[in-house]
């Protein structure tokens, strides 16, 4: 590696620590010419499918796209952040283990949207109704209740329409 202060091609690893999560090595170096040390971070570096687009332009991963997304969806949630990163590392997974050089924009979509039925109920609404441009009340209402059939009943996340309508009748009444 070349020395970033004077340009020498030869220096030396003098330290190496792994990164608390394990993804990335600091190294400390020092140049042989001049004796100036500094520090590389050095992280695996994997290719991820091209994503195309729905008008069939490519566009390389972005990984804070997907980021992006899921801070839309569960904007103002009660999510913990570390939840939301597993939630972006498992859709880098999916695209990863899934072997394809290209993968439609739509499947990264369904990605996302499958990790957010799982981390809240109320994000995947919102992000459903955008990815599939709902037009109406009819169609978030048919989501909702795909979501509770498709879904067995959990003690985390409230009912989505259940609770709404109890809540209404309490106040009225």
């Amino acid at each position: 590696m070349h020395c970033p202060f004077c340009q020498h091609a030869d220096t030396r690893v003098i330290d190496s620590r792994v990164s608390e999560d394990g993804a990335t090595i600091r190294r400390r170096r020092e140049c042989e010419a001049c004796g100036e040390r500094f520090s590389t971070m050095e992280t695996v570096e994997l290719k991820l499918p091209a994503i195309v687009k729905s008008d069939g332009t490519r566009e390389a991963f972005d990984q804070r796209k997907v980021r992006a997304g899921f801070d839309r969806a569960l904007q103002k949630r009660a999510v913990a952040e570390d939840k939301i990163e597993a939630a972006v590392r498992a859709v880098v997974h999916q695209l990863r283990i899934s072997g394809e050089r290209e993968v439609p924009s739509i499947k990264v979509g369904e990605f996302v949207m499958n990790e957010l039925r799982k981390l809240d109920h109320v994000g995947y609404v919102r992000f459903a109704s955008v990815y599939r441009s709902f037009e109406d009340v009819a169609d978030f209402r048919e989501e909702i209740e795909k979501l509770e059939r498709d879904l067995p009943s959990s003690t985390e996340q409230l009912q989505l329409l259940g609770d709404v309508i109890a809540l209404t009748k309490k106040k009225k009444g």
